[in-house]
């Protein structure tokens, strides 16, 4: 069995000058780092949940973590089709619903705009969505199926 590790340090930026002393008296800002990449992330908690609404949160995170994953997949297996893909847009969605026992996520929908170079490459453009979804490590790391809605073009045409 092959393990895979991974290391991110979150940094909470929030304290206002008196902690956490009571649930308003802190932001939930925070930064996101992983060591020797480029940028940082600047996080907080849904705006719903007290959050900054102009930083990242962690349902928006996770929802481009399958959104990436499933791109990273396709781009690999359209690669190995010889399947040419010129450009690749997803407007992910996910919906999140809370109740007595918490909150979690019920569905995330994958909705890629792809062009490629020809008409002759969309059937298996289209069919390699569901082989990228099989492969996704995020995607099989849910309790609810990740659905997608690809458009596809072709840049080319006959």
């Amino acid at each position: 069995m092959k393990e895979h590790h991974y290391q991110v340090t979150m940094q909470w930026t929030g304290n206002e000058g008196s902690g956490t002393s009571n649930y308003k008296a802190y932001t939930r800002d925070h930064i996101i780092r992983i060591e020797d990449k480029y940028s940082l992330i600047h996080g907080s908690s849904d705006p719903s949940f007290r959050g900054n609404p102009i930083k990242y949160n962690p349902e928006e995170l996770f929802v481009s973590s399958l959104s990436s994953c499933h791109m990273l997949w396709y781009l690999h297996l359209c690669s190995e089709k010889k399947i040419i893909v010129l450009d690749y847009l997803d407007k992910a969605t996910g919906k999140m619903i809370e109740d007595k026992n918490g909150g979690r996520f019920v569905e995330v929908v994958l909705n890629p705009q792809i062009t490629v170079e020809s008409e002759d490459m969309l059937p298996e453009a289209e069919a390699l969505h569901k082989t990228a979804n099989q492969m996704c490590f995020i995607a099989n790391s849910c309790n609810f199926e990740v659905k997608h809605s690809p458009k596809i073009i072709a840049l080319n045409t006959k």
